[in-house]
């Protein structure tokens, strides 16, 4: 039997899914046959190829609906939601403001909920759907700088595996944590070329993702190869970050001194 990754005939929505790792999902999921619409709190003149944009403000539960609403309305069902929206800026917990944090928290934690909420009571009475939520490898180590984000992310896993209990066995619900990425971001995030290659070498696989390569664990979370995972929290990180110990080291101490 040849093992295929076919999406056609399947909606998809990807929030965020018009920049950086959400574009690069939204691309994978239109190559594996799916009807993808993207949303984003700006409008989109020009969406990119093979997708539908509605502008939608994922913080706002009845914009949310509405939107959902419209999706089943145009394209008939709704089989894949991938929650991607999210990110945070830099700021030092002791020094963020309660206004700052609210916000982080609404955005990475509250308003996947709401979007997972809506797109699961379409999903129930259809009989089946999947829902992937983009986490973080800030949901798995210290996130100094972006705390708020780092536990919001932390809740987004547990959130996954309390769901897919509760709407299991119609709706699987997985999460994908994704670790340095490349985007047309890398640059204000982490620096010019030096840096960015300084910090690659990091990454045991010796590089940081392609927002494609994110865009194809979701394509197979989404599809039937994946039918029996559900509640899992997909690590997608190169490998994760070494112990600082090891990098500290110059050169490193023999693994039989170490013991």
């Amino acid at each position: 039997m040849p093992i295929s990754l076919d999406l056609s005939d399947r909606v998809a929505l990807v929030t965020g899914g018009t920049q950086g790792i959400g574009a690069g999902i939204a691309a994978v999921l239109v190559q594996a046959g799916a009807v993808v619409v993207t949303c984003a709190r700006s409008a989109v003149d020009d969406p990119a190829p093979g997708t539908h944009h509605v502008q939608c403000d994922v913080r706002d539960p009845e914009a949310v609906t509405s939107m959902v609403e419209a999706i089943v309305a145009e394209h008939g069902r709704l089989d894949l939601l991938v929650n991607n929206a999210g990110g945070s800026p830099y700021a030092l917990a002791a020094e963020a403001s309660p206004r700052f944090l609210d916000k982080v928290l609404d955005l990475n934690l509250t308003a996947p909920l709401v979007v997972a909420r809506a797109a699961n009571a379409v999903m129930q009475q259809q009989g089946s759907g999947v829902i992937v939520n983009i986490s973080s490898v800030s949901a798995l180590r210290p996130s100094p700088g972006t705390a708020a984000y780092g536990a919001a992310k932390a809740g987004v896993d547990s959130l996954t595996r309390s769901l897919a209990v509760e709407w299991g066995p119609k709706v699987r619900v997985n999460s994908v944590d994704v670790g340095l990425c490349r985007t047309e971001q890398t640059a204000d995030h982490y620096g010019g070329d030096a840096t960015v290659r300084a910090i690659e070498a990091t990454i045991p696989l010796g590089r940081m993702a392609e927002p494609s390569e994110i865009g194809h664990v979701v394509a197979f979370l989404a599809s039937d190869l994946s039918g029996y995972v559900s509640g899992a929290c997909v690590a997608c990180h190169g490998g994760g970050e070494p112990p600082a110990f090891l990098i500290a080291q110059s050169p490193p101490v023999p693994a039989k001194e170490q013991q």
